[in-house]
């Protein structure tokens, strides 16, 4: 049974998806609400909460116009509010992170024998997510667009692990980033299973700020790897932790917003979402 959050969001993809493919055409209010059986007063109001911006303002930082715009305006400062000490912004999950740390040679191999998981799942702005963590961090979060479905994939990857359904405070952190509650968290760690080189990546795109973009070949350079766009490229493909690890912050160097593990509309409805955060703080600071 879908829970309002979970029919709150597909109804706001159907919208942007039809808004997406239709654009040309500006089609009006009226059109796109009965597009997704509403009338167009509560798809207004619906979107506006969920967004914060309205239908139209929304697609606008979906076109590729938008697209290049934030691939320019970042070129050069991209990374560099990553250097910084402290929590710059709100609307700088980075900043949040104080590292990552990797399982040891020994947890990586044997399947998470010696690992303890808590699951849970939970609602985000985006759809239903499951969250797995250690007694280190998190260590798994993935978009569950199927309960069933995304435990066993959880159980793919750590097959030796004991499994145990409960919400820790690690887990109540995380909750608190999709509500945007981030005035008293607690440094979030993550505990990944991965490659020197994944994690060399993954550190990267933590450095990216919410609302910024960037490319397969920025992102190799940046961790001094240029000629190694295809094996980044991989390695943003294999992030074990949705949202929180922001793969979806890369795009192509044409601005098109190519493929994501959990959906391309969910990638763009993340990337508009944050697009439209940013331009909503901004007006704050």
């Amino acid at each position: 049974m879908q829970t309002p959050t979970e029919f709150t969001f597909q109804r706001i993809a159907r919208a942007i998806d039809f808004l997406q493919r239709e654009y040309r055409q500006q089609p009006s209010l009226e059109a796109v609400a009965g597009h997704i059986g509403m009338s167009a007063f509560h798809f207004q109001r619906l979107f506006t909460e969920w967004a914060g911006v309205s239908p139209k303002k929304f697609v606008q930082y979906l076109t590729l116009a938008h697209a290049k715009s934030m691939l320019r305006e970042n070129h050069a400062t991209l990374f560099d509010a990553a250097d910084a000490t402290g929590l710059s912004g709100t609307g700088r999950l980075h900043d949040l992170f104080v590292r990552i740390e990797g399982m040891t040679p020994g947890e990586y191999k044997n399947g998470g024998a010696a690992l303890t998981l808590c699951y849970h799942f939970a609602e985000s702005p985006f759809g239903r997510v499951l969250m797995a963590s250690s007694a280190k961090g998190i260590c798994h979060l993935a978009f569950a667009d199927d309960d069933a479905t995304a435990l066993t994939e959880l159980k793919k990857q750590f097959p030796r692990a004991q499994y145990h359904p409960a919400v820790d405070l690690i887990h109540s952190n995380v909750r608190q980033l999709f509500t945007r509650d981030w005035s008293r968290l607690d440094e979030i760690k993550l505990h990944l299973k991965a490659t020197p080189f994944q994690l060399k990546v993954w550190e990267a795109l933590l450095k990216i700020p919410q609302g910024r973009l960037t490319t397969y070949g920025a992102l190799a350079q940046r961790i001094a790897q240029p000629n190694a766009s295809r094996a980044v490229g991989s390695a943003v493909g294999d992030n074990p932790v949705a949202f929180l690890i922001p793969c979806h912050r890369v795009i192509q160097s044409t601005g098109m917003f190519g493929q994501y593990h959990w959906g391309p509309l969910r990638k763009q409805v993340m990337i508009g979402w944050e697009a439209a955060q940013r331009e909503a703080e901004s007006v704050f600071d």
